[in-house]
């Protein structure tokens, strides 16, 4: 998850080629969320990941918007969204999102999330079951011991100051409602950084199917990834006879934490037939 190691960060800021767009801003919990809607299908709403936006989830979004009703929103501070005053966390982000669908009359949707945006797409899941169709969560946790140990080692030695000179603070003040709240930003998502976060049970108790999305250099540990889809079912033979679960794992090879994003094509081929409900044919069906 972004949730991250400032020297990779700056390596988001891709431009993303340009979409003719609906979308706007609306009124949800007090601030102001911006989105855009692109193509046409079922409805997706894709969720970026900490200091990110729209532009800098790159290719993904119109590749997505070739095949469905792409909903791509910008969260709290992030973007041309408002920020307020409170706090970042997890469940409010999912809140946000759920009145957000409120605010533009959508019922139910599939949710693709990256990095922070597949947390909240997570919690999404958890608190408004009955928003969401089916998540794709690249890049997730569902528990900080998760996390490789050198990233949690570097957690509390995070400070304000190490982000102001990254480019992405740059591409903030080009974008934001106030150009001078990047530090305040900053500052939230390090609050968030050491939130405590252990949801097990949550996630074994969901119904949602989930395509969990992980590199195999990911910020989280192959035994956690690994871990989650057995919660949710997922992790036994596929040809003795039962039915596969209804969530799955991909593990992309030679990726890190910010390399998943910029593999568009090879996450379109998993998130498809995810969504479509679509399994490979064994030998024995």
């Amino acid at each position: 998850m972004l949730r991250n190691i400032p020297a990779i960060l700056a390596l988001l800021m891709l431009a993303a080629p340009a979409l003719a767009n609906e979308g706007g801003r609306v009124e949800v919990n007090g601030m102001q969320m911006y989105y855009e809607v692109s193509g046409d299908g079922e409805p997706l709403i894709v969720l970026h990941g900490a200091y990110m936006n729209i532009p800098s989830m790159g290719a993904i979004i119109p590749k997505l918007a070739g095949h469905y009703r792409v909903y791509a929103l910008e969260l709290q501070g992030h973007g041309r969204t408002t920020d307020i005053d409170r706090p970042i966390t997890y469940p409010q982000l999912a809140d946000d999102v759920a009145a957000f669908m409120d605010a533009v009359k959508l019922g139910k949707a599939n949710v693709f999330g990256y990095s922070m945006g597949a947390v909240v797409g997570l919690q999404l899941a958890i608190r408004h079951p009955q928003k969401v169709n089916r998540l794709v969560a690249a890049s997730v946790s569902y528990d900080a011991e998760g996390w490789q140990p050198e990233f949690r080692e570097f957690i509390p030695q995070m400070t304000v100051e190490m982000f102001l000179d990254m480019p992405f603070a740059e591409e903030y003040r080009r974008l934001a409602p106030n150009p001078d709240g990047f530090p305040e930003l900053v500052r939230k998502l390090i609050a968030l950084e050491r939130e405590p976060m252990a949801w097990a049970d949550e996630v074994k108790a969901l119904k949602t199917p989930v395509l969990i999305i992980t590199g195999d250099a990911d910020v989280t540990t192959l035994e956690h990834s690994v871990a989650m889809f057995r919660l949710l079912g997922g992790g036994g033979p596929g040809d003795m006879g039962k039915p596969l679960a209804a969530s799955r794992l991909a593990v992309l090879p030679a990726t890190s934490h910010t390399a998943i994003i910029n593999q568009p094509d090879l996450l379109l081929a998993f998130i498809r037939p995810f969504l479509a409900n679509e399994t490979p044919k064994g030998m024995f069906e």
